[in-house]
């Protein structure tokens, strides 16, 4: 009798314990706050401000990776552009002049307040670029080609501050200033020593995923 006993006590110990198992087993839980958040982009922009002394546009692209949307890691390119008119035609075809070229490098983006609607960012570019001065005439002239020694490099440090938009989890707008620093560059004989240093305003979009793998804590029934 007690053997009886004892058997059925441990058969319904058993049984209690596999059903508390199959329980647990229906369900799943995500820890959110353990979860980093990723994210990836595409962004294009443009840009106003001053270079040479002469109104300037800029174009600007850039891919980069967003962690936990807090820091932007990638790279950005940017073309520029300007003209004034020529007061040397004994140098240059054509009635006006321009100044042209591009950089790009390194990109890195701190950002404070992403989960909210409005954030903001500190951007800052660290790289090279190339810079040319011709008359229009030469640059229309399909029949010739500019060469390596036509232009001169730089060195460039590019930072900034921006207002970012978060319209949802696939574009941001963002807005901003930034300012250039760059190294002198040496166009003789058609222009001495100078420099791009200057500050630019910035209107841009990005497109993309910016918060990859994120988890919510959820139960599930299977």
């Amino acid at each position: 009798m007690k053997k009886l006993i004892i058997l059925t006590l441990g058969f319904i110990c058993f049984n209690s314990l596999n059903a508390q198992i199959n329980e647990t087993d229906d369900y799943v839980e995500f820890d959110d706050r353990k979860n980093i958040v990723h994210g990836v982009y595409f962004g294009f922009g443009g840009h106003y401000g001053r270079m040479d002394s002469e109104d300037t546009f800029l174009a600007t692209m850039k891919l980069a990776y967003v962690a936990n949307r807090q820091l932007e890691i990638g790279f950005a390119f940017t073309g520029f552009y300007n003209d004034r008119p020529n007061t040397q035609p004994n140098l240059f075809d054509g009635k006006d002049v321009v100044l042209f070229g591009g950089y790009g490098g390194f990109h890195i983006e701190p950002i404070l307040f992403g989960e909210r609607f409005i954030s903001i960012s500190f951007p800052t570019l660290i790289g090279g670029g190339i810079v040319s001065y011709r008359g229009i005439d030469t640059l229309e002239n399909e029949d010739i080609e500019l060469q390596e020694d036509d232009f001169d490099n730089f060195f460039i440090v590019e930072p900034g501050i921006n207002i970012l938009y978060n319209f949802s989890r696939y574009t941001q707008l963002e807005t901003g200033f930034r300012y250039r620093f760059t190294s002198n560059y040496n166009l003789s004989p058609f222009k001495g020593k100078g420099n791009i240093n200057g500050y630019s305003i910035v209107i841009g979009l990005k497109v993309g995923i910016f918060n990859m793998g994120r988890k919510k804590k959820i139960k599930d029934n299977f």
